[in-house]
């Protein structure tokens, strides 16, 4: 999601804050659907994440502005967008059925990476020789994540790798969106949308959940939606450029989760993949500034 700092810019303590937060609702979604995929259809949890989030948006921003937030200038990028979302949760979902929580969030923490690449040919954006080589050891560390003879050198790494894929486009079009439409608009859009989509297959796959897992999903609706809230309000407080690299948070937490919800300890080649992974966004990141 993207937005444009307002004037409350002078408060970045409150921004970083509120990112952090979001890291860790991230996280807990994340955690939530790797829990729940052991129960249950995948189709039936990304519903549920979806048909939540949607009405928690309806009940909050409906009221206030009526079926206006629904306005777009760009509908056909709006679906596009949307699809391009909806395949970020089948994919990721699917991949953390098999691999741990901490080692697939890392993978799809290529997406800023790939944004550079594909903003060459999508946006018509220069990139630089420095921004080029943090994408090839981006790269790097996602071989040295899942190397030959690892215990997740399967082909089930390429769901978050086609999961990350999914999500720079999904970047690339929010930023295009972003010019024309509101991200409140943008975000409705797509819960709506995705809503609808996975409505018309979950009569396929609907199992009835049990009152504990019920209250999960509940909960995985409300993690995504507080999640992207959050996000945007940590914008109104500090410049993006400051609170990117605390994005990198969601990986910590979700390394913990898998920590105390599966019992996943990473291996040590499986951290310094990761750290490979953050540090080569990060440097991106600043050599953008720098351009």
């Amino acid at each position: 999601m993207s937005s444009t700092p307002l004037s409350g810019t002078s408060r970045p303590l409150r921004g970083i804050a509120l990112m952090v937060l979001a890291t860790f609702l991230f996280a807990s979604h994340d955690a939530l659907s790797k829990y729940l995929s052991g129960f249950y259809p995948i189709i039936l949890i990304v519903w549920a994440r979806y048909a939540v989030h949607t009405l928690l948006m309806a009940v909050v921003f409906l009221p206030r502005s009526g079926l206006s937030v629904l306005r777009t200038r760009r509908p056909g990028l709006q679906f596009l967008r949307a699809l391009c979302l909806l395949l970020v949760s089948l994919l990721f979902t699917a991949g953390l059925m098999f691999l741990p929580l901490a080692e697939a969030t890392a993978v799809i923490f290529l997406a800023p990476l790939l944004v550079t690449a594909l903003s060459v040919p999508l946006l018509g954006e220069r990139v630089s020789l420095g921004q080029w080589i943090a994408v090839i050891v981006g790269f790097t560390g996602v071989l040295v994540i899942v190397h030959p003879g690892g215990e997740l050198f399967t082909p089930a790494v390429l769901l978050p790798l086609s999961a990350a894929l999914s999500f720079s486009l999904y970047q690339i079009l929010t930023r295009r969106l972003s010019e024309v439409d509101s991200a409140t608009t943008s975000n409705f859009f797509a819960g709506l949308v995705n809503t609808l989509m996975m409505s018309l297959l979950v009569p396929f796959f609907w199992q009835i959940p049990s009152f504990g897992h019920a209250l999960l999903m509940l909960a995985l609706g409300g993690c995504g939606m507080g999640a992207h809230l959050l996000l945007t309000h940590s914008f109104r407080y500090a410049a993006p450029a400051m609170l990117a690299p605390f994005g990198y948070g969601q990986i910590i937490f979700a390394g913990l989760l898998g920590l105390l919800m599966f019992g996943h300890v990473p291996e040590l080649s499986a951290l310094a993949g990761i750290a490979i992974i953050c540090l080569s966004g990060l440097a991106a990141l600043w050599t953008q500034r720098q351009v």
